[in-house]
């Protein structure tokens, strides 16, 4: 857990996949499929899919008051 903080902290984007898909714990389909039903926030930049570090800290509680450091 603290290899994602530290990767969530360092950076303000994270590849959809293979990063984010792996934090989340889903395969490379599901992870795809959830960021076009928008279950996953994404920003595309160019080609690529990029997921907003912020959103996805949020999303694992990781910024909530009293949340493990």
């Amino acid at each position: 857990m603290e290899e994602i903080r530290k990767l969530l902290t360092e950076n303000a984007v994270l590849p959809l996949w293979p990063q984010t898909g792996k934090i989340l714990n889903l395969s490379r389909g599901g992870t795809y499929a959830a960021a076009d039903r928008g279950d996953i926030q994404t920003i595309r930049l160019g080609r690529l899919k990029r997921v907003p570090t912020a959103w996805l800290r949020q999303k694992l509680g990781l910024d909530e008051p009293g949340a493990a450091s």
